[in-house]
């Protein structure tokens, strides 16, 4: 086993002072890939293009080898390595191998769910690059590989020492709509971009990842000129434009362009598949490949379920998963009427289970008997996504008892509850959130994202329930995502008080 990370605690507030700091972070690694690798290395039957396809599913692994290999370089004239099998062949096995001694390996569930998260849009924007652009340009399939993989892995070693920062960055900027120069300034003392240019060039990285970053620096306006363009969505028009401005022409035609395209898209689809900058990106990529942009659409939802079927994890988010909505859902919800009440034949069935929770002295044979009873008053009153969770004695994990209407892999989920301020302060004391599409945006980006994924949409209802004191256990349900029936959301709050005086006489009934 590698030495472990060591994560430092201070914060720079210079580029240098990051990239140095940035720079001492060392990565860890899944030990299944950490594993294969090292097996492949010892087999002399294998080529450096069946270690480097190995090393693939590990970016972190990745970063690291082109970080070694142009840091041995550096001062030569040898160019920069390009893709991740000429930094093998520069480093040779041997040295290959110390580098991954040096390397931190941990099963996967150990490595912060802030840098798999990261790396999952990196291998999302990775695999739109090659399905919209490789035929296209199959010569440089390579560069636009590697490139669109590697964009965003200066923020990865961020995610490992500084994660509450990414977090609140991504919640005032993203969600919140602030000024990321004013963000910035105060989180990191430098901008975003000056210091992920710094680390690009400080690391020799492709040079398609810093062209990237200079662009979004220094050739704004050439990018709102042509998303001009691109909003007009007649060829003809599009083309007569482009051929008055041949500057802009052989601007946007830059192969390198594809490596930001991929990744714009696949940050953007992190929060929306119907957000402004989802848009924007998606008109831009249907003028850079002149494809009508419903086209377009329709190949970039593709790529971004080929990329969910080799990368999604229960407890990270994928785009792809919003899919089964919608196109417009965000916007649709805000105009869907309420849930129907449920009907007299349910709240019967409903006022019956709520009725054996009340029941002196308690009934119930165990734990998971007394929450099947909780789940099915909770679906008799019209909630149609339900989850229940137990607390443990350290309010540190929360572990799913009951599950309806979600898939059966959520039934066996458990959450970290440091990983959530919402969690954290739910567990303080019983209390009930209720997200809207007014306090939605504020409120999910506190949630870990596998119960985004489970409970898409912008209605849903969180209460915990307490116990000698203490909270027990976590509610969460809706009714498809749409707007509650309020007779539902009262049934909810009066279920609630039932299962809590269940939950009281269950524990204290021995005594």
């Amino acid at each position: 086993m590698a030495n472990e990370t060591t994560v430092p605690t201070s914060r720079p507030n210079t580029i240098s002072g990051w990239i140095k700091r940035l720079d001492e972070v060392l990565l860890p690694v899944p030990q299944a890939s950490y594993d294969a690798v090292c097996k492949a290395i010892g087999d002399n039957r294998r080529s450096l293009r069946d270690i480097a396809d190995l090393m693939q599913n590990s970016p972190a692994l990745v970063l690291s080898m082109m970080r070694e290999a142009n840091n041995h370089a550096h001062g030569s004239l040898a160019e920069p390595a390009e893709n991740l099998e000429v930094a093998i062949n520069r480093l040779g096995l041997k040295r290959t191998e110390e580098l991954l001694a040096r390397l931190p390996s941990v099963p996967l569930n150990e490595i912060p769910v802030a840098l798999r998260q990261l790396q999952l849009v990196s291998q999302h924007a990775s695999q739109q690059a090659s399905g919209l652009f490789a035929s296209r340009l199959a010569r440089l399939w390579q560069d636009i590989h590697w490139g669109s993989l590697l964009f965003l892995s200066p923020l990865w070693p961020m995610a490992i020492a500084y994660p509450k920062l990414l977090e609140e960055w991504e919640l005032r900027v993203i969600h919140k709509g602030q000024s990321a120069r004013k963000v910035e300034q105060e989180l990191f003392g430098v901008r975003l971009l000056d210091l992920c240019l710094g680390l690009t060039e400080a690391w020799r990285l492709p040079i398609w990842v810093s062209q990237g970053y200079h662009l979004l620096q220094n050739e704004r306006r050439l990018l709102i000129k042509a998303l001009r363009i691109a909003r007009n969505e007649d060829p003809l028009r599009q083309q007569q434009q482009l051929d008055d401005d041949p500057a802009l022409r052989r601007w946007l035609n830059q192969p390198a362009n594809t490596v930001l395209l991929a990744n714009g898209m696949a940050l953007a689809a992190q929060e929306s598949w119907s957000c402004p900058h989802t848009r924007r990106w998606q008109y831009l990529t249907a003028l850079y490949l002149q494809h009508p942009l419903g086209e377009v659409q329709q190949q970039v939802h593709q790529q971004a379920v080929i990329s969910a079927r080799n990368t999604l994890a229960a407890d990270l988010w994928h785009p792809a998963l919003a899919l089964i909505w919608p196109w417009n859902v965000q916007r649709v919800h805000r105009g869907l009427l309420p849930a129907p009440p449920p009907t007299a034949e349910a709240l019967a069935v409903w006022r019956k289970h709520c009725s054996e929770l009340l029941v002196e002295p308690n009934r119930f044979a165990n734990a998971m008997h007394l929450t099947t009873c909780a789940k099915e008053a909770l679906v008799a009153s019209g909630m149609q996504r339900v989850m229940l969770l137990m607390a443990d004695r350290t309010l540190s994990t929360l572990r799913v008892h009951q599950v309806d209407g979600l898939p059966k892999d959520a039934a066996h989920m458990s959450l970290d509850v440091a990983q959530s301020t919402l969690l954290q302060r739910l567990l303080e004391k019983s209390a009930q959130v209720r997200l809207t599409p007014d306090n939605h945006v504020q409120f999910s980006a506190l949630l870990p994202a596998s119960l985004r994924r489970l409970f898409i949409g912008e209605h849903l209802l969180l209460r915990s329930l307490s116990c000698n004191g203490r909270v027990a256990m976590l509610m969460i349900a809706d009714q498809g995502g749409g707007p509650f029936s309020e007779t539902t959301v009262q049934a909810f709050g009066k279920t609630a008080q039932c299962i809590e005086k269940a939950l009281h006489s269950f524990t204290n009934r021995s005594a």
